[in-house]
């Protein structure tokens, strides 16, 4: 049976030895899109720590720190398996490095830096930050489940065990963003919040492309189309921040 047909049946890899040239390249270009965001995240976010009001959120904070930190490390020792230097890896960028807060959306990744475009602005506040990171922890949701279900086994069990952990950083940004709005006074700044950061966490789903996307399902590396995750965040997000009592564009 050749490679594409076996995974094109549900087939599935289990080290690097047995993956093709082409499935490599792409799964490792996956990975490093996975990787580079984590890391990204996790500078970006702790900043936070020091715009958090209180103990309890300061906690929350740091744990959404170090946990996006160890997701980036779980991924990263996968990629070792594929040839990459990891501690080389780790050093290579500033993962800190943030775009003006009113640049456009980076329409292309980079080949040094793949974050997602989200990943490249700057957070102003504490309840900057708690917008960013429920909308972001929502498309999240979407893109692990589908990442769940890739054909190289070791990666799909990695990404549906950090799935948990990345849906209770949703939760504690999202019960954040609750305890503000009860006090009546963020609202238009938690409005303004939600109108900014909806098109650059959008812009993480990028662009639909049918050619690639039917090549990658043959490869079993993705079985939803672009179109439909882009939808089912869309959705979660306008039902998650309306019950906030915030509009979604």
């Amino acid at each position: 049976m050749k490679v594409e047909e076996y995974l094109a049946q549900g087939g599935v890899f289990s080290s690097p030895e047995n993956a093709p040239a082409r499935y490599r390249a792409e799964l490792m270009r996956m990975m490093f899109v996975f990787v580079d965001s984590e890391l990204a995240a996790s500078a970006g976010f702790a900043s936070s720590i020091n715009f958090a009001p209180d103990i309890k959120a300061r906690i929350a904070a740091s744990r959404i720190t170090l946990e996006k930190a160890d997701h980036a490390q779980r991924v990263l020792r996968i990629l070792s398996g594929f040839g990459t230097d990891a501690e080389r890896y780790e050093k290579q960028h500033e993962w800190a490095f943030r775009l003006h807060r009113d640049s456009d959306v980076p329409k292309e990744r980079q080949a040094a830096d793949m974050r997602l475009p989200v990943f490249y602005f700057p957070l102003l506040n504490w309840a900057d930050a708690l917008v960013m990171t429920a909308m972001q922890g929502l498309a999240a949701q979407v893109q692990l489940e589908e990442l769940g279900r890739v054909s190289y086994d070791p990666l799909a069990v990695a990404f549906r065990e950090i799935a948990p952990r990345e849906h209770e950083h949703t939760q504690l940004s999202q019960d954040g963003l609750a305890l503000l709005l009860k006090t009546g006074e963020h609202q238009q700044s938690l409005q303004q919040s939600v109108d900014y950061w909806y098109p650059r966490v959008a812009a993480g789903f990028g662009q639909q492309n049918a050619e690639r996307y039917e090549m990658l399902r043959k490869l079993g590396l993705r079985h939803e189309s672009t179109e439909n995750q882009l939808k089912r965040w869309e959705s979660l997000v306008k039902n998650s921040f309306q019950a906030l009592g915030l509009r979604v564009q």
